[in-house]
């Protein structure tokens, strides 16, 4: 224990120490010098296999169970350590273990991994913690995981991310000569990341690319009861991942809140200066209640899914989901799939805004 205390208090210094990123922290050396030569163990959380059902994380040797915390939500509001702390620290009392966040959640502060850094400086060794860059370039990226590792108080993070992959634009510059890929790649054989993955919410053709450039570890797709309707990810790039034995990660559960039957719209001018709201506004709510958009997409081939909670509340409904879950089977799927059909597109928002 005070081996690992003295291991993180180190790279904390040097963090603190290294200010903005120069080229001399960005050398391999410099970053290997200050890096265990192996991973810790994986974390354990000891309450999740009573508390849920659990599966593979792909071939990544974790049992996650299968609701997982987001980031978002009231884990990405500003000035929110009062709200959004207790949520992590109950999340992880009731046996979640995968915390989602990304370096752009919160804005430029990074709230969002602030408040899970105030939980992992005392919980680490309890959540498989993932996180994100939205950067295109090595440069950049390495800028975003050193302040990554700081804002969550760790010396490693169990899953870095290349953030909403939604165009072959975004899989050349990953993949270009000093693209994000050397970024993720150096770091995982320096042993400051243990896994990659990819994300996207856009549209599935550049994410598909991405899996056959690459053997990332994992997939955060969005995966919800709308999806059949437009720009599938379920036809190609669900089976891909499947045959790659990925970990795959439902995102996009309830569609901010527009695909629930008990969502309440805001009004239209309101939605439009809203970034889910940029690109379909509507008057109307969902059709589905929570458990079937839950069930929905937890009956599909995934490992886990996560959701951003406003309230404590939101979040023990989930878990108690969660733990009642029994899989739907084909005509239940399909029927959800029509019921969802009225809703679809202001619940899948997310694949009509404009891309470069």
């Amino acid at each position: 224990m005070a081996e690992m205390q003295a291991r993180n208090h180190g790279r904390r210094e040097f963090l603190k120490a290294g200010g903005a990123v120069t080229a001399a922290l960005l050398a391999p050396s410099t970053l290997h010098a200050d890096t265990p030569k192996t991973m810790p163990a994986l974390p354990v959380n000891p309450v999740t296999q009573s508390a849920m059902p659990t599966r593979n994380l792909g071939k990544t040797g974790y049992k996650v169970g299968i609701f997982s915390l987001g980031g978002q939500a009231s884990l990405e509001h500003a000035n929110n350590f009062d709200v959004a702390v207790p949520i992590i620290e109950r999340a992880l009392d009731m046996g979640v273990n995968y915390i989602d966040t990304s370096s752009i959640y919160g804005g430029p502060e990074r709230w969002s991994e602030q408040y899970v850094g105030k939980v992992m400086a005392h919980r680490r060794n309890e959540a498989f913690l993932a996180t994100k860059t939205k950067e295109r370039t090595r440069d950049d990226s390495m800028r975003m995981i050193e302040k990554s590792l700081q804002l969550l108080q760790t010396d490693h993070v169990d899953l870095w991310q290349l953030h909403d992959i939604g165009t072959m634009t975004d899989v050349n510059a990953v993949f270009a000569k000093g693209g994000a890929m050397e970024a993720l790649i150096e770091m995982k054989e320096q042993k400051v990341v243990r896994h990659l993955g990819l994300t996207g919410h856009y549209r599935p053709d550049a994410l598909i690319e991405g899996i056959k450039r690459y053997p990332f570890d994992a997939i955060l797709m969005a995966m919800n009861a709308a999806d059949p309707h437009h720009y599938s990810f379920n036809e190609e790039l669900l089976p891909l991942a499947v045959e790659r034995q990925m970990g795959i990660i439902g995102m996009k559960i309830p569609g901010r809140g527009r695909i629930l039957s008990t969502w309440t719209p805001p009004s239209v001018e309101q939605q439009k200066h809203s970034w889910e709201g940029m690109t379909i506004q509507t008057t109307s709510p969902g059709t589905l209640s929570m458990r079937e958009a839950l069930y929905y997409t937890l009956s599909r081939p995934v490992s886990t899914v996560i959701i951003g909670c406003d309230t404590i509340a939101q979040l023990e409904e989930n878990v108690h989901l969660a733990r009642e879950f029994t899989p739907i089977n084909e005509k239940q799927a399909t029927e959800l799939v029509a019921k969802a059909e009225p809703c679809a597109k202001p619940s899948l928002f997310f694949r009509f805004y404009d891309r470069p």
